[in-house]
């Protein structure tokens, strides 16, 4: 757990109020690609045209800019990227009071599987933006690393409101071998324990995702993961 320095406020909870919508509409919103600012007016159009949703959809006209317009002032507030943060304290204050929802790597530059795990949370910032995606050098958090017991890198660690939730040591519980896994088995990994709301990656991803990223994570053209990436780096 990383201590908050003082409790959630009102106007925090209702920044990332989290509600359930509709499996209807978070299909319309989720088959579209990740971007700034999606078009309402398209959206509102596939809406129109789904026979489906015929009964309640002045509701959810509304709940659709709803979600858009809370979306976009997250998405001011720095979510949908993946960002480095350069000293502890600024990574804290996020953690506690900045964001609902986080998943942090500890990282060192010089580690292949940090690399490839990068790549993976890179894909996954844009399209959840309710969850902060951060990553930390280790070397810049002395006190992190203690209080949170990080030995061996990688090292991701996803909270809720300050408080830990999961924790991926390595590669440890992602696809089937040492060094295989999919951007969408880390998506259904985080959804599982809570750190991301909901499924937003095609099933298409789970062979290969297109962004850069070999069938499981590898990036294309890099060398192959030395067996000793994620000994401890201490």
């Amino acid at each position: 757990m990383v201590q908050a320095s003082k409790p959630l406020s009102d106007t925090f909870h209702a920044l990332f109020s989290m509600t359930s919508i509709d499996p209807a509409l978070a299909s319309v919103l989720d088959s579209r690609p990740a971007k700034d600012d999606p078009d309402e007016d398209d959206l509102l159009e596939s809406l129109e045209n789904d026979s489906t949703l015929d009964s309640f959809r002045e509701q959810r006209m509304q709940q659709l800019h709803e979600e858009l317009s809370r979306a976009k002032h997250l998405r001011n507030q720095e979510h949908s990227q993946y960002t480095e943060i350069g000293n502890e304290k600024a990574l804290m204050d996020i953690v506690n009071t900045g964001a609902m929802l986080s998943v942090v790597h500890f990282f060192k530059s010089d580690f292949q599987r940090c690399g490839i795990m990068d790549g993976h949370l890179e894909t996954l910032a844009p399209l959840h933006f309710d969850t902060r995606f951060l990553r930390i050098n280790v070397d810049n958090a002395p006190f992190l690393v203690t209080r949170m017991k990080v030995q061996v890198l990688p090292c991701v660690i996803a909270f809720r409101k300050g408080v830990s939730i999961d924790r991926i040591i390595g590669f440890e519980g992602l696809g089937y071998s040492e060094d295989t896994f999919s951007t969408k088995e880390l998506e259904r990994r985080l959804v599982h324990s809570g750190a991301l709301l909901r499924e937003k990656l095609a099933e298409s991803h789970s062979q290969g995702d297109g962004r850069g990223l070999g069938v499981y994570g590898t990036r294309k053209g890099s060398s192959r993961v030395d067996s000793d990436d994620d000994d401890d780096w201490d």
